[in-house]
């Protein structure tokens, strides 16, 4: 495949702009969209460099989707590209979810939020579930091997509801030794990225200082110490922000989790949503970019290594067990988020349409998720 390498930071800007305002689905959707739209589309990308931008982003801490736009950015402009991919993809759910955060702290009624993540829950697994299928197309392929390690991961992420980070370097060392020389195993392959650590002075609106700066160094940790999908850094928010620190009620950290679903862009907006309520607008710009900085200091300092030697036999042998590690996961994830999500027959029914419309008909996604968010709207009122 011949790519288009002549892309400007004005066109990496206008397609991220686009993606964080209308892209619906959670990580792996949106994984998919930049699959779809920049590799198989437009072709300013190889399937050789988008796979190993998911395989880095799945290893590396921080949230998939924005790392995997931060690489994609800095693997064709640099410093500048990365930035040029993660402003614009970010700044629209940041604005959207700062909105909603005003208003839910204006009514504070559940009841409409509620109502709309019944409908659009269904459809979101809906969505992980055909990008899944996409990526597993393109990545595990009819490797048996792969597929093991796919399923492996896929049960344990099941079985502790929760991603287990470690399996993503251990199935990187088993691609290692399965698909590199074993004149390479005597040699460094891959190591795991050491996490640059530090917060710099924040500036900030009006709210108490000492908020501020606990928000900013919890989710400057959520960002850096959480793998792969949205779906990891939940457990992590809910032991911080719940029962350390007792910002918000179990109810109230919920509706937070629900609103990075429905919502635009990356699932780990769900920071922004939880710091409007601990500390308003100052509050919320704090905790957004304590969640993404950390991603963006990995790539931009560990792209130019993995650049370096990505043709290293050893590096694709990690890049392979990674990846399948990664779709292990995610299908993991959508599985433990469909047992809250499908809890009776109309959710399951919403489920199956939504993914038999994804499956047949090219429907735009936001079409899609307006449509099941009035149906939630009405099936919550009869219910």
């Amino acid at each position: 495949m011949t790519t288009n390498t002549g892309i400007g930071l004005r066109d990496l800007a206008g397609y991220f702009l686009r993606l964080g305002t209308f892209g619906f689905g959670g990580p792996i959707a949106l994984a998919g969209y930049m699959q779809r739209d920049l590799v198989e589309r437009r072709r300013w990308f190889t399937q050789e460099e988008y796979l190993q931008g998911l395989a880095v982003s799945q290893t590396l801490p921080g949230p998939l989707a924005a790392q995997l736009a931060m690489w994609l950015g800095y693997v064709r402009r640099g410093f500048w590209g990365a930035v040029a991919a993660a402003v614009p993809f970010i700044l629209p759910p940041f604005v959207i979810v700062s909105i909603v955060a005003a208003l839910y702290v204006s009514f504070r009624g559940t009841t409409v939020i509620q109502a709309l993540f019944y409908g659009i829950g269904p459809t979101v697994i809906a969505l992980i579930l055909r990008g899944a299928w996409k990526l597993l197309g393109v990545t595990v392929k009819n490797d048996r091997r792969l597929w093991a390690i796919f399923a492996v991961v896929t049960l344990i992420t099941f079985a502790v509801r929760s991603e287990v980070a470690v399996l993503f370097v251990l199935a990187g060392f088993l691609g290692v030794l399965l698909y590199a020389p074993p004149g390479w195993l005597r040699r460094p392959a891959i190591s795991p990225a050491a996490i640059p650590l530090g917060l710099g002075t924040l500036v900030t609106q009006a709210a108490d200082p000492n908020v501020l700066l606990q928000l900013g160094i919890f989710f400057f940790k959520a960002g850096a110490f959480t793998f792969g999908s949205g779906l990891a850094i939940v457990p992590f928010l809910q032991q911080g922000v719940v029962r350390d620190y007792g910002w918000l009620t179990e109810r109230e950290f919920l509706d937070a989790v629900a609103m990075g679903m429905i919502t635009p862009g990356p699932v780990v907006i769900t920071a922004v949503f939880v710091g409007y309520l601990v500390a308003g607008l100052s509050g919320a710009a704090i905790a957004g970019i304590g969640v993404f900085l950390p991603p963006f200091l990995m790539v931009v300092l560990f792209a130019p290594w993995i650049l370096r030697y990505r043709k290293h036999p050893a590096v694709q042998g990690f890049t392979k067990g990674a990846t399948a590690a990664a779709a292990g996961a995610i299908v993991g994830a959508a599985a433990v988020i469909a047992t809250q999500v499908l809890v009776d027959v109309p959710t399951i029914a919403i489920f199956v349409i939504a993914f038999g419309i994804l499956w047949r008909l090219r429907v735009p996604e936001p079409a899609l998720v307006a449509a099941s968010a009035i149906v939630g709207l009405v099936l919550f009122g009869v219910r």
